[in-house]
């Protein structure tokens, strides 16, 4: 075996600016190569779908439209008056102008079909008021939450100014303290006065 076969691969590998080189070309490399993990900071890309797009709350608003129209009067008139104008037209028009014969086919069709879409929409409409509503509640719930804290800490500081107001001297305290004191010092120099009167007398 030759020098150059003896050589280790520590030495075998290259040193300075083609190692500097080689750095860069494997950097360029990873670069190049699509990444496995998904970057956090970018966003996914869009599924391709085979489904039709629709935005929900678009959608939601017009079924609550529509459950709105269902539960008025208006509608079940509108609806009586189809139904007996429909009847009455395929029982006493001529025969070659009926296109719903007896035992009205296509109108029992038509009032399943409006049934059939009707219910969930209703449902829909119910569903979105219940998120209303459950999100109002929780509104509702923090808001007492917060009153009721706010009570409390009004509470405790009240009660730290009563204990407060406890200790202060008020006017009328004081007045009696120094009412007090010009007594006490009146009888004081009145008791003074008559030992001093007794040793002139005495003399």
């Amino acid at each position: 075996m030759g020098a150059e076969d003896r050589e280790s691969p520590r030495e075998r590998r290259p040193h300075g600016a083609s190692a500097l080189r080689a750095g860069a070309a494997r950097n360029r490399r990873r670069e190049s190569e699509p990444r496995s993990r998904a970057r956090l900071d970018q966003p996914r890309v869009p599924r391709r779908s085979f489904f039709p797009e629709y935005d929900p709350e678009a959608f939601g608003r017009l079924s609550e439209k529509i459950a709105r129209f269902l539960g008025t009067g208006r509608f079940i008139v509108w609806m009586t008056v189809t139904i007996i104008l429909w009847i009455g037209w395929n029982i006493f028009a001529p025969g070659h102008l009926r296109f719903d014969s007896y035992p009205f086919i296509f109108l029992t069709l038509a009032l399943s079909l409006q049934a059939s879409y009707a219910a969930p929409l209703i449902l829909l409409a119910q569903n979105r008021q219940d998120n209303r509503d459950r999100i109002t509640h929780e509104q509702d719930r923090k808001q007492n939450e917060r009153s009721i804290a706010d009570t409390e800490y009004l509470t405790r500081e009240i009660a730290a100014l009563r204990m407060g107001l406890g200790e202060v001297a008020t006017r009328d305290w004081i007045r009696s303290e120094l009412e007090d004191l010009l007594r006490e010092l009146e009888q004081r120099q009145s008791a003074g006065a008559e030992p001093a009167g007794r040793d002139e007398r005495e003399r």
